[in-house]
């Protein structure tokens, strides 16, 4: 039997992909600094993946690693972003090439490409991140492939912007005002193409990867989606709460938003502002060609399904207010988007 361990398995997506994991018959274990919500079945290490000596116990006896431990842009501490998503890379990867972990499989980010001179972007182009978390997601990914040139097996998975049940953050406030019948924003006309991909997807292409041998590099989104207004326009046609799609201005809407980060009065990042307004996709065909993954959602079905999880579940939500949650699996807090939230209901649907 194959023994996985997930890093960040408590968080949203390890938390998912360790219960793929032992769907498929693997025996697996979690290093977290969190408790899992279900440990049925799990081995638990707690730890920082900052300490060396937690991941080296972690790592013992391990055939394959799933790296998804990261401090996401929501964070926006500096300092973590740096410690936890590049030093903790490089002290996994030194622990599992002293255990002889035969593969390692790093969850990246598509953030490490900015705004893409050309789509669709492929394996093969050159990244060039725009902020921080995109900078240390680089990083991280430089110590893998060093660690490949030194011999450890290492694949890199670079997801598009994740979607799925149970996936919060600022999608948390999108459908909260959608489910409030208030009007959403896109920036410009909202024609830049933009890509997403289903939390179910990406643990696919990442188990496909960890049986896979050799060091590679995989993108992964969906292969049907369109435009940014399209997409919103859809999820409120499905919603039925008569919430629609306006537009702003995309220059001083994005530098309003990012006045608005900086003075901590809407829990924006710079990634949000920088790439709203623009297109990127993936060309997924290498995926398929060397792993046999196809996408199974598209956009439309995926916000679709992360909507109506988030209708089940908004009461519960409400109450809670665990902090040691990952932002992935909480709603970020508004602020003072709730007032802009309550703004747009007061207008007159004409006006809209």
């Amino acid at each position: 039997m194959t023994t996985a361990l997930v890093t960040g398995g408590s968080g949203y997506f390890g938390a998912l992909l360790a219960t793929q994991l032992r769907a498929a018959g693997q025996q697996v274990r979690i290093l977290d600094i969190n408790p899992p919500d279900a440990a049925e079945g799990l081995d638990f290490v707690c730890g920082d993946i900052r300490d060396a000596a937690a991941v080296r116990a972690a790592v013992d006896g391990v055939d394959v690693v799933y790296h998804n431990v990261a401090q996401v842009p929501l964070a926006r501490d500096e300092h973590l972003l740096r410690t936890v998503n590049v030093d903790g890379t490089r002290i996994l990867l030194a622990a599992c090439a002293d255990a002889g972990v035969a593969k390692v499989v790093h969850t990246s980010s598509s953030a490490v490409f900015g705004v893409p001179e050309s789509n669709p972007v492929l394996p093969s182009t050159v990244p060039s991140p725009r902020e921080s978390y995109g900078l240390a997601k680089l990083a991280a990914e430089w110590a893998c492939l060093n660690a490949a040139a030194h011999g450890i097996d290492v694949s890199i998975v670079r997801p598009r912007t994740i979607l799925g049940h149970g996936r919060l953050g600022i999608f948390g406030i999108l459908f909260d005002w959608i489910a409030d019948g208030a009007d959403v924003f896109v920036l410009g006309k909202g024609a830049n193409r933009y890509q997403f991909v289903h939390a179910d997807d990406l643990a696919d292409i990442c188990i496909r990867a960890g049986a896979s041998s050799g060091p590679a590099i995989f993108n992964a989104g969906t292969d049907r989606f369109g435009t940014m207004r399209e997409t919103l326009q859809e999820v409120c046609r499905h919603a039925g709460t008569g919430s629609a799609v306006r537009s702003l201005p995309a220059g001083p809407a994005s530098l309003a938003m990012r006045v608005a980060a900086t003075a901590g009065l809407a829990p924006f990042a710079p990634y949000h502002w920088i790439m709203y307004s623009k297109s990127m996709w993936f060309d997924t065909t290498h995926a398929t060609e060397a792993l046999g993954w196809t996408p199974r959602w598209s956009n439309d079905e995926m916000f679709a399904q992360s909507y109506d999880w988030y209708i089940d579940h908004r009461r519960s939500l409400a109450t809670a207010d665990d902090e040691t949650q990952s932002h992935h699996r909480r709603p970020a807090k508004q602020g003072a988007l709730a007032l802009v939230k309550h703004a747009t209901k007061l207008l007159p649907r004409a006006t809209r």
